[in-house]
């Protein structure tokens, strides 16, 4: 009955903390790193389901001229009004969640 011992290590620190800098320590030793900032930027990818329901949320006016997140515009609308970043967080979330549990 043996099993996998695994254990969670969370990696958190404002921006120009050095978390990149500790996460390839700990992938050069061999363990597994899951970076829920890369997951939030796949999630959202052309194509995925992510984009899809960001767009039906928000609008065409979040994508680029070739079809990927304009990230700026989405800033735009999202941030200072009053329950749209909930609104995307409730989107993401779930996504990103599921995505760190797969890995």
């Amino acid at each position: 009955m043996g099993g996998i011992l695994m254990k969670w290590v969370g990696l958190t620190g404002g921006i120009g903390s050095g978390k990149s800098s500790v996460s390839a320590l700990i992938r050069a030793r061999g363990y597994v790193v899951v970076d829920a900032d890369e997951l939030a930027r796949q999630v959202v990818e052309p194509g995925t389901p992510g984009l899809a329901a960001v767009v039906q949320a928000f609008g065409p006016g979040v994508l680029t001229a070739s079809g990927a997140l304009d990230r700026k515009n989405l800033a735009a609308q999202v941030f200072g009004e009053n329950g749209e970043l909930l609104r995307l967080e409730a989107i993401l979330h779930p996504l990103i969640q599921a995505e760190v549990a797969r890995r």
